[in-house]
């Protein structure tokens, strides 16, 4: 039995959408990463490794090469942004 050409145009605009939008999701991606491609499986050293560069660049993919640190990264730690935690509140 064949298939009806009518069937096509439809088809063919389903598929169109899914590969317009899996595109779009892959370029947001790339560029939303400083144009380099996704990190997988990141392991803890990775994503503290990832946070100190984000405090000395201001990106999660930015490295710098300077020896020694901005004045600004002396005071912009992470543990100012916890609260310390009583021993008997678990």
């Amino acid at each position: 039995m064949p298939v009806p050409f009518e069937a096509l145009l439809p088809f063919g605009i389903i598929t169109g959408m899914f590969f317009a939008s899996a595109s779009g999701f892959q370029a947001v991606k790339y560029y939303s990463n400083d144009k380099k491609f996704h990190r997988y499986n990141l392991d803890k050293w990775e994503l503290q490794m990832m946070e100190r560069d984000r405090r000395l660049t201001g990106s999660l993919r930015g490295q710098s090469d300077n020896a020694v640190a901005p004045t600004e990264f002396a005071t912009n730690s992470v543990w100012y942004l916890e609260t310390p935690r009583d021993k008997g509140q678990y």
